[in-house]
């Protein structure tokens, strides 16, 4: 068997901008070229044994890292078997993996890692009548919801990770979710499992089964027990089966033997006895699963509490009524103000289903009456209880974040960062407990110095938390082991499970003696050697585990901050605690944007974990470890990962607990390319302000050169060699720049008498040089709704945004401090920024590079978009009426640091209906133009953008303010996009000739 790798404890893994080589104190082990040769010739799936698909899936949601050998993705039930027997015969360990959003370490593995997600994904039957479905292991539960809903059917249990999460992994950890209350534990919702063994043995496992072996893959054969020796091994110790398990309906830790008891509900059950192994006994091929009847409609009863542990001695009074959820969580979780949540300092959300709208509200006002709570509401609008349930499912990211967080120095106590981590996630107790053991928990955390925020499904005594461990320093490590033994006992003392949904993992499996017994715990183990006797499945799970504080995914992480470019604020300048922000939920490996959402247009383009803002993460998590990506910044592996991210920000505000991976692979270039030879790209995009002035005096013959066939094949060929893709048609260079039709236009004689009587509008590259008629509207629109004259811009300045981009950050610097000399706002004064990617980039990249310049965080604090400014200095202003539909895309900048509720206001106020798109249009700045980036570009538009416009009726106005939108709908539909201020410029009434511009000086 594979030797497990040891926590590399050296010096810093090389981000240092001079050392092409990080130096390590150990290699993680590499598998033999006899093992690959052995598995390449026995699978059709392929493996990958290099350093990036390594370092992708050495964690997953949890604390712990392990390195694995490789990764396989089988493709369907006979190579996962020929692997196992392969890896038998070499002594490989094999770990299965389905989203890897497990939060205890039991998705980690030191041997072949199982990619069940790439082919084995399809629902092999849905039958409404009998309301079952048969599905393969990779296949997302949200698939199978959506091909169960329009037979009125659904999957009962519902992690928060719904989007992403696989049934093979949740019939590994006996997953929950909010509906358990309703319709239980995944355990009672599956009815038959076709398993794999190490060593390729294939066996069918049914409820109420007698025994017999199964061919790979087949259903209705004979079904077992188990291997031989399970149903001896049960009868031998009936008493302690019979006496050992506490009775909860949330009792996911350990082995369910209880469940092979002959007294069991139709016989022994081991399909029940299997969920929850953690993928340890075996590989799930194929299960067939129970679906239920979804409620038509339904309604929310949101109760006010004055606590959490009034709002949980509430919870069990409410089960009677029949509810499909009761949920809880209080203030603490709440980061930003939420309007429809009702007085309290705690909240029940409790659902209730019906045939109609009337009766699902019925029944939560029958709820609410019964509630002895401090206030409440019921909401039947789907929006409202999106935007509810919404701040519950993003609280297994939120809740890593405290908020008063600050920076961080690795654990020091001063400034941890406010960094809150899994460890002790999601115990239960009897509902009726909850209450009494939140105080005592809460007290158990007071004495330790730590803090959490709880949350989770009070309605089965389930509690979720993420505490502010120090998993970095040696005192931190032993504290957080002291309180993880001292909060088992307390549970087991209220009667409970150390594990009330997430399975134990690494986190709590060394634990189970305090619940259970040694006696009950020893025969885990001979339960698990009559599966698995030659360990090779998920070793250090469940039985003779790994101990809880062995592993930490953190121990590799330099222990010094590494030298870096932006200031880092929200982390302390570290760039480790930046990227130590991911924790593994995979928001971002969702395949479809929700709403207005954006993270992660590559991911959804190529599927690909390495092209998800999670896979980034880790490969830079792994590249700062220095253990398998050894080449620091100059890592190969890591750049071309971060080739197909489209800076689009979408993290920023999407990723629950704000990871920005635009500004970390503009921090990646930068040092990856120090010293060296960029791509052409980066000097022909990236210096895009640049070669736009030069070229200003030609417009007219190089627009003209471009419309001749000889020439514009010439120019195309020009174009590749500096990097640009050959698909692309080079943009129309302004004749006439904004800048310069604004000086004309305003002459010589004005003269500024106050400062309150001006707007300062800004002259981004875009504007200036390809739209200025976006710049011409915006300025007939200001100063119709204003009365003030917008002034000419100063010359020579620009907010640095493709020098970002491409990495070029030396040059950002430069560009941002003379932009800062010249600009001159008057004090308190804003500025109004028509394109949304310079306007983010003068809000969040200016501030952050240039952190010591007070001037650049006043500036950050003054730019507004023109809607913005428009609402905030003319709000009695009433605009032209339009009433007409409108499609188009919301830029991804505005999305992630601007916001866009100014501009649905504006939009609302101009008669103008519908949304806009969300996702990513797929250009993104200089991403489209660069060659080898066309095809995801353009699947990106198609992913909402294209075909929105594409179904738009007749008369439907075309909106995106972004330059980046506006081209790629030219490009890719052959369709017009327009600025909002064009379209409002467009609808107001003819000035009256001679008249000038309003304003002082006129």
């Amino acid at each position: 068997m594979a030797e497990q790798h040891r926590p590399h404890t050296g010096p810093p893994a090389g981000p240092s901008a001079t050392a092409s080589r990080a130096p390590t104190a150990s290699r993680a082990p590499a598998a033999s070229s006899a093992f690959v040769a052995a598995l390449r010739s026995a699978v059709r799936g392929a493996s990958d044994f290099g350093p990036a698909a390594r370092a992708l899936t050495t964690m997953d949601a949890s604390n712990y890292r392990r390195v694995p050998l490789g990764v396989l993705a089988p493709r369907d039930a006979d190579d996962i078997a020929a692997a196992l027997t392969v890896c038998q015969e070499y002594g490989v360990p094999v770990v299965p993996r389905g989203g890897g959003t497990s939060i205890a370490g039991q998705a980690t593995g030191t041997g072949l890692v199982l990619d069940l997600t790439r082919h084995l994904r399809t629902i092999l039957d849905l039958d409404p009548a009998a309301r079952t479905a048969v599905v393969q292991p990779g296949v997302i539960l949200d698939d199978l919801r959506a091909a169960a809903a329009p037979h009125g059917l659904t999957f009962g249990p519902d992690p928060s990770t719904h989007s992403r999460c696989t049934l093979g992994g949740m019939i590994g950890n006996n997953s929950c979710g909010a509906h358990s209350v309703a319709w239980g534990t995944t355990a009672d919702n599956v009815r038959a499992l076709s398993v794999v063994r190490y060593g390729g043995e294939a066996l069918r496992l049914e409820q109420g089964s007698g025994t017999g072996p199964a061919g790979v893959g087949a259903r209705g054969a004979g079904a077992s027990h188990g291997p031989p020796g399970v149903s001896e091994l049960v009868a031998s110790h009936l008493a302690l089966l019979r006496t050992g398990y506490p009775d909860l309906p949330r009792r996911i830790s350990g082995y369910a033997l209880d469940a092979l008891l002959p007294e069991h509900p139709g016989g022994p059950d081991p399909v029940r006895a299997f969920c929850g192994s953690e993928g340890t006994l075996g590989v799930v091929t194929e299960a067939t699963v129970r679906l239920v009847e979804a409620p038509r409609a339904r309604a929310l009863a949101v109760l006010g509490y004055a606590d959490e542990s009034a709002a949980a001695e509430a919870a069990p009074g409410l089960l009677p009524y029949g509810p499909l959820t009761v949920e809880g969580m209080a203030a603490d979780l709440v980061r930003e103000p939420a309007g429809l949540l009702p007085r309290g300092a705690a909240w029940l959300f409790v659902e209730t289903g019906g045939a109609t709208e009337a009766e699902a509200r019925a029944h939560a006002e029958r709820v609410l009456r019964a509630a002895d709570a401090v206030d409440g509401a019921v909401v039947t609008d789907p929006a409202g209880q999106r935007a509810l349930w919404r701040i519950r499912e993003d609280a297994a990211g939120t809740a890593t974040r405290m908020p008063d967080e600050g920076g961080t120095s690795h654990g020091s106590a001063a400034g941890r960062g406010g960094e809150a981590w899994p460890g002790w996630e999601d115990c239960a107790v009897p509902p009726a407990r909850l209450g009494a053991y939140l105080r005592d928990f809460r007290a158990l955390l007071a004495e330790h110095g730590l803090r959490g925020t709880p949350y989770g499904h009070f309605g089965d005594g389930c509690i979720h938390v993420r505490i502010d461990f120090d998993l970095i320093t040696e005192a931190g490590v032993a504290r957080f082991r002291r309180f993880s033994e001292e909060t088992a006992d307390l549970v087991v003392a209220h009667g409970g499970s150390l594990s009330g949904e997430h399975g134990d993992g690494q986190a709590r499996a060394e634990l189970l003696p305090r619940m259970y017994g040694d006696e009950l715990v020893a025969l885990f183990g001979r339960f698990k050697d009559l599966w698995d006797p030659d360990g090779g499945l998920n070793p250090g799970m469940l039985a003779r585990p790994d101990r809880l504080d062995t592993n930490l995914r953190f121990a590799v992480l330099p222990k010094r901050p590494v030298d870096v470019e932006f200031g880092y604020p929200q982390d302390g300048g570290d760039f480790a605690g930046a990227v130590r922000r991911c924790v593994g939920v995979a928001k971002c490996r969702t395949e479809e944007a929700s709403g207005a959402g954006v993270m992660c247009p590559s991911f959804r383009a190529t599927g690909e974990e390495a092209h998800s803002t999670r896979g980034r993460a880790r490969l830079l998590h792994e590249m700062l470890a220095g253990e398998v990506i050894t080449d620091g910044w100059r890592s190969t592996e890591v750049r071309d990962a971060l080739d197909l991210c489209l800076s689009c920000k979408g993290c920023r505000s999407d990723c629950p607990v704000g990871v920005d991976m635009a500004t970390y692979k503009a921090e990646f270039l930068h040092h990856h390319y120090q010293g060296r030879l960029r791509p052409a790209a980066h000097y022909a995009m990236g210096r895009l302000p640049q070669w736009l002035r030069l070229a200003r005096p030609f417009a007219r013959p190089l627009n003209a050169l471009a419309r001749l066939r000889p020439l514009a094949a010439l120019a195309k060929r020009l174009a590749g060699i500096a990097g640009i893709a050959p698909e692309r048609t080079i943009p129309v260079l302004a004749t006439q720049t904004y800048s310069r039709w604004l000086r004309e236009r305003q002459g010589k004689g004005t003269r500024i008498l106050s400062s309150d009587r001006v707007v300062h509008l800004w002259a981004d590259t875009f504007t200036e040089h390809l739209s200025p008629q976006v710049g011409r509207a915006a300025v007939r629109v200001l100063e119709e709704a204003t009365g003030r004259t917008v002034l000419p811009p100063p010359r020579g300045v620009c907010c640095g945004l493709t020098y970002v981009s491409t990495g070029q950050l030396d040059a950002a610097r430069r560009v941002m401090r003379r932009t800062l000399d010249r600009l001159g706002l008057f004090p308190g004064q804003p500025l109004v920024v028509l394109e949304p990617s310079c306007a983010a980039t003068l809000r969040t990249d200016l501030p952050e590079l240039l952190p010591d310049d007070p001037r650049a965080a006043e500036l950050a604090s003054a730019v507004r978009t023109f809607a913005q400014y428009v609402e905030e200095y003319a709000p009695d202003w009433r605009p032209p009426r339009l009433d007409r539909p409108a499609v188009g895309q919301t830029h991804c900048h505005q999305h992630a640091v601007l916001g866009d509720a100014a501009e649905r206001r504006l939009r609302e106020r101009l008669g103008l209906t519908g949304e806009l798109s969300g996702g990513c249009c797929g250009l993104a700045g200089n991403f489209g133009f660069e060659k080898g980036h066309w095809e995801v570009s353009a699947a990106c538009a198609e992913e909402r953008l294209l075909p929105a416009v594409r179904e738009a009726e007749p008369g439907t106005e075309l909106l995106a303010d972004g330059f980046s939108c506006r081209t790629q709908l030219d490009q890719l539909a052959g369709r017009r996009a327009r600025h909002l201020a064009e379209v409002i410029a467009e609808a107001l009434p003819e000035p009256v000739p001679g008249a000038g511009a309003p304003g002082p000086g006129r």
